[in-house]
């Protein structure tokens, strides 16, 4: 028997003769009329398959495939990505703004300085117990005082001549002015010397501001509160903070515990640091310390390790923005502007002092040397260098 063509049985290109195909056509070989679904291979027979016609119209010729656009994939590459750093950041902005404690209003403080060059912060660390359970403040050595004081102050100026961060014990014997009430908005009399956190106890932060400004002729121009719990928080979430100390200390009023040299104090190891003061000696040791310390702290946390890592970045925010009171018109570029003056501090390139002492005053307290303090504030308010000292 002769062996059968290739076109007998797959048509197109083969002999016409044989028996009619399937769909009635001839070369396939079947009863005339039966569609089995198949055409002539078109349906198969796509550019570069076998059957089908490359690019240039040869059959079974795959053409080749273009080089990739690399330039192309960089730029949709490159865009897409400041998209989402874009989106990234607008969301992060509008999320820690809304945060914001924003509680003091500035606008009620009566007979304020003119404004000289620069910024000026007032810095407060109050003995709020706010939001700390009885085992957390049992953990912290907190106490359990109804109410809240400050428990440090600290004025921080940025201006021409650089940062000057200044220490004012919360014995200071100075003078408490006429104010006007922060809830009633009534004016009261002047409640005469007394001492310095005693204003923070008659009427809050407004009150503060008023007494600083009154007896340093300096403005303050944004304020800003942290509680213990809130303080404690913030180093846990940048993950402690590394600190020298000077000397073995232990204390039980604060819970300190340290033994001399470099370590990382964890959130309430770093509580017990800055609010030790039977052991420091005084409250001019203590508030030294509390400069080391927020300088450390500020530090450490405005690094692109914290910055541009959303999960340590995230939770330091939150920690500090829940318990963080502001004046009304500070903003969180002003709050990132605080915290890099803090840090050049760390860096060398700011001072850091207590406010002059000339002595010592009534119930314990500390006496301003106010030759110094009016020459100081001039120098700071005028942009020039501070060349004054302070204890």
């Amino acid at each position: 028997m002769p062996n059968p063509r290739r076109g007998d049985h797959y048509g197109g290109h083969g002999n016409h003769d044989g028996p009619t195909g399937y769909d009635g056509r001839p070369g396939y070989g079947g009863p005339a009329g039966y569609d089995s679904g198949y055409n002539t291979g078109q349906v198969y027979a796509g550019a570069g398959y076998a059957g089908g016609r490359g690019g240039d119209g040869n059959v079974g010729y795959r053409g080749p495939r273009p080089a990739p656009d690399w330039g192309r994939r960089i730029k949709v590459g490159f865009v897409t990505l400041l998209v989402v750093l874009l989106v990234w950041s607008v969301g992060t902005y509008f999320w820690a703004d809304s945060k914001l404690r924003r509680e003091v209003d500035l606008s009620t403080v009566v007979d304020r300085p003119e404004k000289g060059e620069g910024t000026t912060y007032l810095i407060v660390g109050s003995d709020s117990r706010e939001g700390l359970t009885a085992e957390e403040r049992k953990e912290l050595h907190t106490g359990s005082a109804a109410g809240k004081r400050t428990d440090s102050m600290i004025l921080l100026h940025d201006g021409p001549q650089g940062v000057v961060m200044i220490s004012l014990p919360r014995d200071s014997w100075v003078t408490i002015p006429e104010f006007k009430g922060s809830e009633s908005g009534k004016m009261f009399p002047s409640r005469g010397a007394n001492k310095l956190n005693a204003s923070y106890s008659m009427d809050g932060a407004t009150l503060l501001v008023r007494t600083v400004e009154y007896n340093t002729g300096l403005r303050i121009d944004h304020y800003a509160e942290i509680g213990f719990g809130g303080f404690a928080k913030i180093v846990d979430a940048v993950g402690g903070v590394e600190m020298d100390i000077p000397r073995d200390i232990k204390d039980k009023n604060s819970g300190a515990d340290f033994e001399k040299g470099r370590q990382t104090l964890n959130g309430a190891e770093a509580l017990a640091f800055v609010r030790n003061r039977y052991e420091a000696g005084s409250d001019l040791e203590r508030t030294k310390n509390q400069q080391k310390f927020l300088a450390a702290l500020a530090d450490q946390t405005a690094t692109p390790s914290t910055v541009l890592n959303p999960f340590r970045l995230y939770p330091t925010m939150s920690a500090g923005l829940d318990t963080l009171i502001v004046d009304k018109d500070m903003g969180l570029f002003d709050l990132a502007s605080m915290f890099w003056a803090m840090k050049d501090v760390t860096g060398g390139e700011g001072v850091s002092m207590n406010m002059p002492i000339a002595g010592s005053a009534p119930q314990g307290s500390l006496k301003w040397d106010m030759a110094k303090v009016k020459t100081l504030v001039e120098q700071i308010k005028n942009g020039e260098k501070v060349t004054v000292k302070g204890d």
